[in-house]
């Protein structure tokens, strides 16, 4: 009886243990995510339909075969002599065009952001933990460009340049994305960075660069995924706007904006719209999805930030 009693006492000691102690920031997100349907479905219906799209682009569709000029097969409805999703004015392949476009504008989008973040949450880390002449050099130079008008830029600096590719654009885009990012960092490393275990850490000769990105780095971790994540949503539009105007990567190269262009045209607005509306519907799907997984995201962030 006695050694029964002491293991319902462990028991119960674990139990209230396991309900004292505050969730692990994996724990919040997922049932953030069970409660809502919807930015879980968007999460899975997102990975996959990327994961299809890059299969299908790498391994299954050949560039050289979709971009040949068919004028025989100009403007072929859907369903017609093997068109997936019919021909354009030069008789290229719509699905084949689809599929590339979308992997164009997704490696992009994700290159663009790995590229900003990187360079704006390490200059923001920098500038909160350190302050003082960093931090008041380093904003001035942000609130610069901030007050410009970057989509301008970008047009001007891609009319300037005689020929570009995909890698030139992702240098020209991420120029003008980190600079949110940073500020947004900073704020949050300012506040971290008067926490007393960075004091602590400072007392047992830890180095800065240790501090900043070992111990300051993992807090802000919550808020980088949701940033990450909207930021990413955020450069397909930026790079799909762009191509839309004639402004991203050349006619040659498929993109999703550079299919969404033809709409201008009012007889393909009106009697194609195989030409326009896929790469329209998906563009919509990607940004809803990707947007709903961001805002569950946000909204587990503020969840761990007030469980602690």
């Amino acid at each position: 009886m006695i050694l029964i009693m002491e293991n319902k006492n462990e028991q119960t000691v674990e139990k209230l243990e396991s309900q004292s102690s505050p969730p692990t920031g994996i724990q919040v997100v997922w049932r953030e995510f069970k409660k809502d349907k919807l930015a879980l479905f968007s999460l899975i219906g997102s990975i996959l339909l990327m994961i299809a799209i890059m299969i299908m682009a790498l391994w299954t569709i050949d560039q050289t075969e979709v971009m040949k000029i068919q004028l025989l097969e100009r403007f072929t409805e859907p369903g017609v002599r093997g068109f997936i999703l019919g021909a354009d004015e030069a008789g290229r392949d719509m699905f084949g065009q689809l599929i590339i476009g979308a992997k164009n504008s997704i490696l992009i989008a994700v290159a663009v952001t790995i590229i900003a973040n990187v360079v704006g949450i390490g200059l923001g880390i920098i500038m909160g933990y350190y302050g003082g002449f960093i931090d008041n050099f380093f904003m001035r130079i942000i609130d610069f460009f901030i007050t410009l008008p970057t989509t301008m830029i970008i047009i001007v600096v891609v009319t300037i340049i005689p020929s570009y590719g995909i890698l030139d654009l992702i240098l020209i885009l991420a120029a003008f994305q980190w600079m949110s990012t940073a500020r947004l960092v900073r704020s949050k490393a300012l506040s971290e960075a008067r926490r007393d275990y960075i004091s602590a850490s400072k007392t047992m000769g830890t180095s800065d660069f240790a501090i900043m990105f070992k111990g300051l780095l993992p807090n802000l971790s919550s808020l980088l995924i949701v940033e990450v994540t909207l930021s990413f949503a955020g450069n397909v539009g930026i790079e799909t706007g762009l191509s839309f105007l004639g402004f991203g990567l050349p006619p040659s190269t498929p993109s999703l904006g550079t299919l969404v262009s033809y709409a201008m045209n009012p007889i393909i607005l009106s009697s194609k719209w195989w030409v326009w509306l896929p790469a329209s519907i998906l563009i919509l799907v990607m940004m809803l999805g990707i947007n709903y997984v961001g805002q569950a995201l946000r909204r587990s962030a503020d969840a761990k930030q007030r469980l602690g």
